[in-house]
């Protein structure tokens, strides 16, 4: 019997192009989103990972299929720009539902069917913006801290039951998350242009970023590893950035970010 992936958010994006991988290398796929077809031998479940009801069901589903779950990959997400100020709590408990609960929401509803499966594996999908934190997105950033810390945490956690759980952080990615983006420049009296540059600045990095089959290869191989580290960072000149932001001091560190997107 082959092994089994369930991957949310794997109608687009990361999410699609890791899944058409996965199934490449003989993986049985099951996609997790609100949107979709099953198509190419992924199998396609209508899920809002917001919602425990839906997640329950859809991980019932694919063991009473096939008997096991190997890997998941926690990858639906969503972005949100704009001043920390002008940002409704609406549109900030949103952000945390998807990226982070529903995170959190898969990882409870798999474990029990992870646990059955000798070697499985988890796999977070977070961002270099949670080490280093950017100005006009500190829920993004937030909430993919937040991913980064419940990784940590549930590594040593599940680590007795032989459950590898790990954390990716890409950089800049060019996929449809730029256009889907929520941005909202209230506050421009106040703040002048700089709302508007600093996610101009940053979405023209997302559009000459790396490419979702790059990260799908990237997730691939983490996925494959005897013993893998809890966090990663995918790309080499992120992987500086990061380093340097150890290093330095935080108010320096953080002092050269704000420059940077201001």
């Amino acid at each position: 019997m082959g092994n089994v992936a369930v991957i949310t958010g794997g109608s687009s994006g990361i999410g699609k192009s890791t899944a058409q991988l996965l199934s490449k290398k003989g993986y049985s796929v099951y996609e997790l989103s609100r949107s979709g077809k099953s198509e190419n031998g992924i199998a396609h479940l209508t899920a809002d990972i917001t919602k425990p009801e839906d997640i329950k069901q859809a991980f019932k589903t694919v063991f009473d299929t096939e008997g096991r779950i190997d890997l998941l990959i926690n990858n639906a997400g969503m972005g949100i720009s704009g001043a920390v100020e002008f940002t409704d709590i609406e549109q900030a408990h949103r952000i945390f539902n998807v990226n982070f609960f529903g995170t959190f929401l898969c990882c409870k509803e798999a474990l029990p069917y992870l646990r059955q499966t000798k070697g499985s594996r988890i796999i977070n999908l977070s961002s270099v913006a949670a080490p280093i934190p950017i100005p006009f997105q500190a829920f993004y950033s937030a909430t993919k801290s937040a991913v980064n810390s419940l990784t940590l945490a549930l590594s040593n956690e599940v680590r007795p039951f032989g459950i590898k759980v790990s954390a990716i952080m890409p950089g800049d990615v060019h996929t449809g998350f730029t256009a889907s983006r929520e941005k909202t420049e209230d506050g421009e009296e106040l703040y002048g242009n700089t709302i508007k540059r600093a996610v101009s600045s940053m979405e023209k990095d997302e559009l000459s970023g790396m490419t979702p089959d790059y990260i799908a290869s990237f997730i691939y191989r983490i996925s494959q590893k005897k013993n893998p580290k809890v966090l990663y960072v995918a790309g080499s000149k992120y992987k500086l950035f990061v380093s340097l932001a150890k290093f330095l001091p935080v108010g320096l560190c953080n002092k050269l970010v704000g420059k940077i997107y201001s």
